[in-house]
């Protein structure tokens, strides 16, 4: 069977969701699949981010990641959406990303992509869940087949035991918890679903 085509897109302006996306890049390539790691547009002007030295130290790391693109969805078997929240939502330049989609949803284009979501916010209870639940509301839109990690590994009771998709609350200091397990978990998992979707389609 050929390899899953895995895009792992993200938007990070403390660098947590950055840090998510690689560790779901690093556990799919190791599963076999091939993997687009993808940042959103940055929405922001450039006057604010200045004024934020970790906004800014971030940016500037991760000035080498490809933006994401329609393209890049079509590409893909499947896809990994990484927000922080937002008020309880995803942040505006994930939002305007899907937006932007409806061409190929239009098309067709997006139906029976595997798809699954993770998130962080300030606080433990401060709209993680609202904000994996809402994309996988776009997900609905799409028909794309969504993968959630419900209570499949022992990493995901570690990391919180949030059964949607991995979050994390990232505080002043970094992640409060240790989560790195269950990200990959479910990259794996997204990848494996892929695998059969794929190749029941043939």
């Amino acid at each position: 069977m050929n390899k899953v085509k895995l895009a792992v897109i993200y938007y990070s302006m403390t660098g947590t969701n950055y840090q998510l996306a690689k560790w779901a890049k690093e556990a799919a390539e190791k599963d076999g699949a091939e993997v687009r790691l993808l940042k959103v547009e940055e929405l922001a002007p450039q006057e604010a981010i200045d004024q934020n030295p970790v906004w800014k130290k971030v940016t500037e790391e991760t000035k080498d990641v490809p933006v994401a693109s329609s393209d890049d969805l079509v590409w893909a078997d499947a896809i990994i959406f990484s927000s922080p929240t937002r008020f309880g939502n995803v942040s505006s330049q994930i939002k305007q990303f899907m937006d932007l989609q409806g061409g190929i949803w239009s098309e067709g284009k997006l139906v029976n992509k595997v798809v699954s979501a993770m998130s962080s916010a300030q606080n433990p209870h401060g709209g993680q869940e609202k904000t994996i639940s809402a994309i996988y509301t776009t997900m609905m839109h799409w028909g794309a087949i969504i993968v959630p990690t419900g209570y499949t590994d022992d990493s995901i009771f570690k990391a919180g035991g949030n059964p949607y998709g991995t979050s994390v609350t990232a505080g002043r200091d970094g992640m409060v918890e240790d989560v790195e397990d269950a990200v990959k978990h479910q990259a794996k998992r997204t990848v494996q679903v892929a695998g059969w979707v794929k190749e029941g389609m043939n």
